[in-house]
């Protein structure tokens, strides 16, 4: 029986996978007798930051490209998240819990797999590791005793408000350059607004963040409040850009905060863009400045946690297999794909690895003209700054698509990924 450690994104896949290919998986996970800080649900696949999975766009979009090529290859978590996927305009966002709920019914229901409710406190002989970026500290000192120390940094996510207790009068519906069916709730500020709004978030009293220092804090989950503090058009120019959205009169505001459906009943929104570790009465008090929250009642404040990565240039393969020991691999956001299809994908990918090598064949690594062998190379490619990376077209291997017009490239970039796709699922008789 092989152990699969953790039961969030790239665990479930992984074992899914291996189940769904005639191979008994141990599937170890803590929850419910054990909790992060930021988990609370005794499901699987607990989505903590937010409720979007990103663009799902296959030729417009990396991260679209990429849930793509994991649905030809029968990602799990791909077919959970388009059963219970909520209006998000170009993006796959899902029903939190419904979404879990979906992946826990699917894994629990292989034949082939055992759930074990414990902490797992030591590295597996064989087998894969997936206890994600909140790793408990047991598994974690044992992970550094191993490999030498592992690195972190310090992750944010952001509010989430009721719908009724959004002042609708104050926003207008419509997705960014037209995309989508409306699904974003857009609250518009003028100057004025904005201006005394990024001034309340910098001078905003902070969470204690104890053992946290700042540099630690990585780019793609910066709190607002810190990247408020870097200048006052900061944030204008980023998540409260007012760039493609033209309000009810055709006026394009000034700056404007996104509002996002959290659940399928849209019930619940979430504040785009608005990780934040400010204390719950400052976040309550912030983000009230802003009209169309002017009397917002928060369902789930902004919370910081630990997010912890291996340095896997120096420590894993290509194929996510330990260099020193290629029958024990690692997968999802330690590994230093960052985003929550990235990890997925991750796991997909050790899954298949390691289901060929219990067959006696040779780990295959997709084509680096895929997203899946781009982050593949990339977790094992010498570095001497390694950083959490996400699906992107600058990581692709461009080939022979040269071209100046960026659709038009974007779009030749998937039919070859695609392409590339289908060979590596007939290479592998899936």
């Amino acid at each position: 029986m092989i152990k699969v450690v953790g039961a969030g994104l790239a665990g479930c896949e992984a074992a899914y996978f291996l189940a769904s290919h005639g191979i008994a998986v141990e599937l170890v996970e803590m929850k419910p007798k054990k909790f992060t800080p930021a988990h609370s649900s005794g499901d699987f696949c607990e989505l903590v930051c937010s409720n979007s999975l990103k663009g799902d766009d296959p030729y417009g979009n990396a991260c679209g490209l990429l849930k793509e090529e994991m649905r030809r290859l029968g990602s799990v978590t791909m077919a959970a998240a388009d059963l219970t996927r909520v209006p998000a305009g170009g993006a796959l966002a899902v029903d939190r819990e419904k979404f879990s709920a979906c992946v826990t019914e699917k894994v629990r229901g292989m034949a082939n797999i055992t759930v074990v409710s414990r902490e797992q406190t030591e590295l597996p002989e064989r087998g894969i590791v997936a206890t994600g970026p909140l790793t408990s500290d047991a598994l974690s000192r044992a992970i550094a005793e191993r490999f030498g120390g592992a690195l972190h940094f310090y992750d944010a996510s952001a509010p989430i408000v009721s719908a009724e207790s959004i002042d609708l009068s104050e926003t207008f519906t419509q997705d960014r350059y037209g995309r989508g069916t409306g699904d974003y709730l857009n609250c518009p500020l003028t100057k004025e607004e904005y201006t005394a709004f990024v001034h309340g978030l910098v001078s905003a009293e902070r969470a204690d963040l104890h053992e946290f220092e700042k540099g630690e804090i990585f780019e793609g989950c910066m709190p607002v409040e810190v990247m408020a503090s870097r200048g006052e058009d900061t944030l204008r120019f980023g998540t409260f850009k007012p760039v493609g959205l033209r309000d009810g009169e055709g006026n394009r505001p000034y700056a404007v905060l996104q509002l996002r459906r959290e659940n399928a009943e849209g019930t619940s929104y979430g504040l785009v863009g608005c990780q934040t570790n400010l204390k719950f009465g400052e976040q309550r008090r912030v983000f009230s400045m802003i009209p169309a929250l002017k009397n917002a009642e928060f369902l789930r404040y902004g919370v910081m946690h630990r997010n912890t990565f291996l340095q896997s240039p120096e420590i894993l393969n290509a194929d996510f297999s330990v260099k020193s020991d290629p029958m024990l691999h690692f997968a999802g956001q330690m590994t230093g794909v960052e985003g929550y299809v990235e990890s997925a994908a991750s796991g997909l990918l050790a899954g298949i690895h390691l289901w060929r090598k219990l067959n006696g064949k040779e780990p295959v690594i997709p084509s680096s003209s895929t997203v899946l062998g781009a982050l593949s190379r990339y977790i094992a490619a010498e570095s001497r700054d390694f950083q959490p990376m996400n699906a992107n077209y600058g990581i692709l291997a461009e080939g022979s698509v040269k071209t100046r017009d960026k659709k038009e490239r974007r779009r030749l970039l998937a039919e070859r990924s695609l392409e590339e796709i289908e060979r590596y699922r007939q290479a592998l008789s899936l």
